[in-house]
């Protein structure tokens, strides 16, 4: 629903939510990349961001953020990924009101208290719910696993026991 929202709000929002949501980037990874960190990578379209501590890593973009992301550049080749109106780097006050007013329309019951780093629970849980296991702490860039633990809001779900992976596997 919220995607939904966000791209009948416009280009620029659709592209900034799907990355966040699709690739699981933080609020500052994405509002501090340009244009120019664009790439492509033996096949993947890639982005290179700085993550905490200055640390530069590239990422894969999921191809539905890409796909955005071109629509919304159109031929623009420099400056900030997410610029305003005028060229300069979107912030991120503007993030949490897009976010707030997307919320407003799709998850009313979450309007007042989303937050943009929720994006990126989303992001490890649903990961985790696909079956993606190690990979989710690389993904997000976390210097300890624990920390990838905590943001999987469904870790004690029956649903997702290994149980039932090992079940499946021996028989």
């Amino acid at each position: 629903m919220l995607l939904e929202a966000a791209s009948a709000h416009g280009v620029r929002t659709n592209a900034l939510i799907l990355l966040l949501a699709m690739n699981g980037l933080r609020i500052s990874e994405a509002l501090g990349a340009d244009v120019a960190d664009l790439d492509t990578e033996r096949e993947h379209r890639v982005l290179r961001i700085t993550r905490k501590g200055g640390k530069r890593a590239t990422v894969p973009l999921a191809p539905r953020a890409a796909a955005a992301i071109d629509d919304y550049l159109g031929d623009r080749a420099d400056g900030p990924l997410f610029a305003t109106a005028s060229g300069g780097r979107l912030d991120q006050a503007v993030l949490w009101w897009l976010l707030r007013r997307l919320a407003a329309i799709a998850v009313p019951s979450k309007a007042g208290t989303i937050h943009p780093h929720d994006l990126r629970h989303s992001f490890v849980t649903l990961s985790l719910d696909a079956g993606v296991s190690r990979d989710v702490h690389d993904a997000v860039g976390h210097a300890d696993p624990r920390m990838t633990r905590r943001y999987d809001r469904a870790r004690y779900s029956l649903d997702r026991h290994p149980t039932y992976l090992l079940a499946g596997f021996v028989r």
